[in-house]
C-alpha cells in the first residue's frame, strides 16, 4: 500500500566520510524502496543523540550501509507506504520508531525506510513532534528499570536524571509504583526532574556529603538500586546509599564503566525495538502525562549546528524537525 504522493527523491542529511560536524552536507537522494517487512515513513522529526555522532565518527555504523550515509536512529512521522507482510500499520498512521538497523539510512531526511518491528503508532500525550526524539532513550530507560527489576515502593536513584535517557526514565519508573531519587544537572535539571514527578530532586554538582544525607533521610533503610546515565567518582559515592546487595545497572556506553565492589552488584543493559517492548512503553506513557523535554529544536538544514550542541550540556533532548 502506497501513498500516491509520494516523489522520487528527497532532501536529506547525509555523509560521504567519516568526521566532524563539518561532513553532513544537505543533498538530494532516491526516497528508499521499500521491503514486504517495511514501512515508509514520510518524517515529521528527529532525535539528536550521542550515538549519531558516533555513526558520522565511522565508530557506530549500521551494518550494510553505504555511502552517502543518512544518519538517525529516532524519528517520528506519517506512514506512506507499507509493504505487503506488513499488517498493524497502514498509510496514515502516525508512528514513531527505533531503528539502529537501518541500511537503507536513518530519519535526518524526508522519508525513511524502516522495518515495521521498529515502528509504533503514536501514544496518546506525546505530541508527534517531540515523539521523534523519544523512542532510542524511552526503550534504553525501560531496559534499564527491567534490569533492576524493583517492586512497587522500592527506592530507585537515577543518576544523570535530567538528560535524554534520565528523565524519561523518571517518568516511567513512576508509572511502575517505585520511589524515585533524581539526582540531576543544576537548577534547571532540578526543576525539570521536580515537574516530572521525581519524590527527591538533588543537585548532582553539589556537595556531595549533603546530597547524600538528604538521600539517606529519604530512604533510610538504603536505595534498592540505581540507574546509572553517566559514571565517575560522583556515582561512586552515591553508591554508599544502597543497600547491601544492592543493584547499579547501566546503559552500554557509559564510561567509565561501574566497577563492582562488595556489597554491590553492577548490571549492564541495552535498549531493545520489539514490537512487545514497543507496546509496553506505549501502555506506560499512556498510564498519565508523558513529557518529552526538548532543549532545542534545529531545521534540517541547521544539523550540523545540532551535531556540536551535543558537545555541550542541556536537559532533555535535541531534535530536528523535518516535515
Amino acid at each position: 500500500m502506497v501513498d500516491g504522493d509520494v516523489p522520487e527523491r528527497m532532501q536529506a542529511a547525509a555523509f560521504d566520510e567519516f568526521g566532524g560536524p563539518e561532513v553532513i552536507t544537505l543533498r538530494k537522494l532516491p526516497i528508499p524502496q521499500v521491503a514486504d517487512d517495511e514501512v515508509l515513513i514520510k518524517v515529521l522529526s528527529a532525535g539528536v543523540g550521542v550515538w549519531d555522532a558516533y555513526e558520522r565518527q565511522g565508530v557506530l555504523v549500521p551494518e550494510g550501509s553505504a555511502l552517502p550515509i543518512v544518519p538517525g536512529s529516532d524519528g517520528a512521522g506519517t506512514v506512506t507506504a507499507a509493504g505487503r507482510k506488513v499488517t498493524d500499520l497502514v498509510v496514515g498512521d502516525l508512528v514513531y520508531a527505533s531503528a539502529t538497523a537501518r541500511p537503507k539510512g536513518g530519519f535526518y531526511a524526508e522519508y525513511a525506510a524502516v522495518k515495521a518491528q521498529f515502528v509504533a503508532k503514536l501514544p496518546d500525550g506525546v505530541p508527534a513532534e517531540h515523539a521523534g526524539a523519544m523512542s532510542t532513550d524511552a526503550l534504553t530507560a525501560l531496559a534499564g528499570l527491567d534490569t533492576v527489576s524493583l517492586s512497587a515502593g522500592d527506592w530507585l536513584l537515577i543518576f544523570g536524571a535530567s538528560g535524554g535517557q534520565g528523565h524519561l526514565a523518571v517518568q516511567l519508573a513512576k508509572r511502575q509504583g517505585l520511589n524515585v531519587i533524581a539526582v540531576a544537572s543544576g537548577a534547571d535539571g532540578v526543576a525539570l526532574v521536580t515537574r516530572l514527578g521525581a519524590d527527591v530532586s538533588l543537585d548532582g554538582h553539589g556537595d556531595l556529603t549533603d546530597v547524600l544525607a538528604r538521600i539517606k533521610d529519604a530512604a533510610p533503610a538504603g536505595v534498592a538500586a540505581i540507574l546509572a546515565m553517566a559514571s565517575g567518582k560522583t556515582l561512586d559515592r552515591l553508591t554508599e546509599a544502597l543497600v547491601d546487595g544492592g543493584v547499579v545497572a547501566y546503559a552500554h556506553g557509559v564510561r567509565p564503566e561501574p566497577s563492582e565492589r562488595p556489597g554491590v552488584v553492577v548490571r549492564a543493559y541495552d535498549g531493545v525495538a520489539n514490537p512487545r517492548q514497543l507496546q509496553r512503553l506505549n501502555e506506560l506513557i499512556e498510564a498519565g502525562p508523558f513529557v518529552v523535554h526538548v532543549a532545542e529544536k534545529f531545521p534540517l538544514g541547521k544539523v550540523r549546528e545540532a551535531h556540536k550542541r551535543l558537545q555541550t550540556s542541556y536537559a532533555g533532548k535535541l531534535l530536528l524537525t523535518v516535515g
